[in-house]
């Protein structure tokens, strides 16, 4: 689990706790197979959300209502003029350059395989398919910040504020993000990763214990990071002060765009990436949360909201599992917590629950056979 957090003050519920930029944050690998486009530093959207929703629905002929309700600046957008990676904005295309890019910018090599950063890149996906429960390039930017500073010391000790494991736990994190084959996959990684960045200065991030470790913390510090701009376009369009009728109307559309692109491609997701949150890395688990993570600027802000009142000196508790699998029985989810996160679970719906039978759940039970496997790939929902 976190270290811990407590309120230093009353919170009333539907409060933000905190705002809280990333230390780092990268976008998943598969976002640019799959052409999600997202700004390469902040992650905010960079399709608009009539794109969004073409997209997802497979309807190149959706035409949304309301189309000013949709936030997105495209002529905001800037690129490297040396990889054409692309920003939100001239402020993100600086932060990246000052931070990493300078380290991870391929250049004309953009589309070449042989470059060692493109064959880590191509390592991992063909190690890992989507939905990514740990991006390579999370660790690749940690090792480039590091790099380009003048203070490397100040950012190490920054990546050194997130949990850690001891060497059996580390091994049994990397066992779940890669399978049954990780050994030899881990120590490709290592080799392709040494390739592409080693640097003197953090040569045991390079070791086989240091980069274990490494992959370790992203793994299980890592928080998921949502951007969509259908999204922000919904929430802007339930703000909005219109007669009944048209309200009636615009709701049905919505409801009905949402399950057809239900349909189409499966439950709506909006992950685009994953970031390391020194406050948000140290909130505890509860089966029963009193705060909940969101990200309403579109971006990489993580905004911590208040789910319910919260005393000062009282502890704020995140869930690790989604709103489904907190359902489960007391038995499922601490499978899923042992698994993934390495603890059983004492919050008070646990503790509460402790004389249920060592059961599943009747959902698990109808088939757990066949889902186990697929269902435990997703269920590192934080990263």
């Amino acid at each position: 689990q976190g270290k811990g957090l407590f309120a230093t003050k009353n919170i009333r519920k539907g409060e933000t706790v905190f705002v809280e930029r990333p230390v780092v944050s990268s976008q998943f690998l598969w976002n640019a197979l799959y052409n999600y486009r997202a700004c390469d530093h902040c992650l905010r959207a960079l399709e608009t959300a009539e794109e969004n929703a073409q997209r997802l629905l497979g309807k190149s002929s959706l035409v949304l209502p309301h189309p000013e309700q949709c936030g997105i600046r495209k002529d905001l957008h800037q690129q490297c003029p040396r990889c054409q990676v692309t920003y939100c904005s001239a402020e993100c295309k600086q932060a990246a350059l000052e931070q990493y890019h300078q380290v991870l910018c391929l250049g004309p090599s953009r589309d070449d395989p042989t470059h060692p950063l493109n064959k880590l890149q191509e390592a991992w996906r063909n190690m890992h398919y989507p939905p990514e429960t740990s991006s390579i390039m999370l660790m690749a930017r940690m090792v480039a910040t590091v790099k380009q500073a003048k203070d490397k010391e100040w950012w190490i000790k920054a990546f050194s504020q997130f949990c850690s494991k001891t060497a059996n736990e580390e091994e049994e994190i990397v066992h779940k993000l890669l399978g049954d084959k990780f050994k030899g996959q881990l120590e490709l990684l290592r080799l392709l990763f040494t390739e592409a960045l080693y640097d003197e200065y953090l040569s045991r991030w390079f070791t086989p214990e240091g980069f274990r470790s490494l992959f370790a913390l992203v793994g299980t510090n890592g928080q998921g990071i949502g951007t969509s701009s259908l999204s922000q376009w919904v929430h802007a369009c339930d703000a909005l002060d219109l007669p009944m009728l048209q309200r009636e109307e615009l709701d049905a559309f919505i409801d009905q765009l949402y399950k057809d692109i239900e349909k189409e491609s499966g439950e709506f997701l909006n992950c685009e990436g994953s970031g390391l949150y020194v406050l948000q890395s140290c909130c505890n688990h509860s089966c029963i949360p009193n705060a909940e993570t969101s990200f309403p600027e579109n971006n990489f802000l993580l905004h911590l909201t208040a789910l319910e009142d919260i005393e000062a000196g009282e502890e704020i508790c995140i869930s690790y599992l989604d709103c489904c699998q907190r359902e489960r029985s007391r038995h499922s989810r601490n499978k899923i917590l042992r698994e993934n996160y390495l603890f059983t679970c004492s919050c008070p719906k646990c503790l509460a629950q402790a004389d249920d039978a060592d059961v599943t759940s009747d959902e698990e039970e109808e088939g757990e056979g066949e889902t186990d496997d697929a269902e435990l790939e997703d269920e590192m929902t934080d990263v």
